[in-house]
């Protein structure tokens, strides 16, 4: 079961959030009109390729059950991985953990669990 998914995010797009009350997502989610999110499989892979060399980051695990069933959706190419999607922005209140994310020596990223 699929009880939470994961959004990396900057630590000031974070701290933006909790002043307004309210995430409504970084740059390329307002582009896309949904917030990207990840599984906890699919963490390392994003990281990777959309966060290449990028530190100040945050992992926020989020409970799927406190989000509208019908505002997330899990999508991707047919055969391949399906990545969560929220399409409404995000209560500050869904996200049960944040996880400072750095990156070591060698530019890759580690996260603080």
């Amino acid at each position: 079961m699929r009880d939470t998914v994961y959004k990396i995010c900057t630590k000031k797009e974070w701290a933006d959030a909790l002043d307004a009350g309210v995430y409504e997502g970084s740059v390329d989610d307002k582009r896309d009109g949904f917030i990207h999110f990840s599984t906890q499989k699919q963490i390392k892979r994003v990281l990777a390729k959309y966060f290449s060399g990028q530190a100040d980051l945050l992992l926020l695990a989020i409970d799927v059950s406190l989000l509208n069933p019908l505002k997330l959706k899990y999508e991707g190419r047919v055969g391949a991985d399906k990545y969560p999607h929220l399409y409404e922005a995000l209560s500050p209140s869904a996200v049960q953990a944040q996880y400072p994310v750095r990156l070591s020596d060698t530019n890759e990223h580690i996260i603080d669990y």
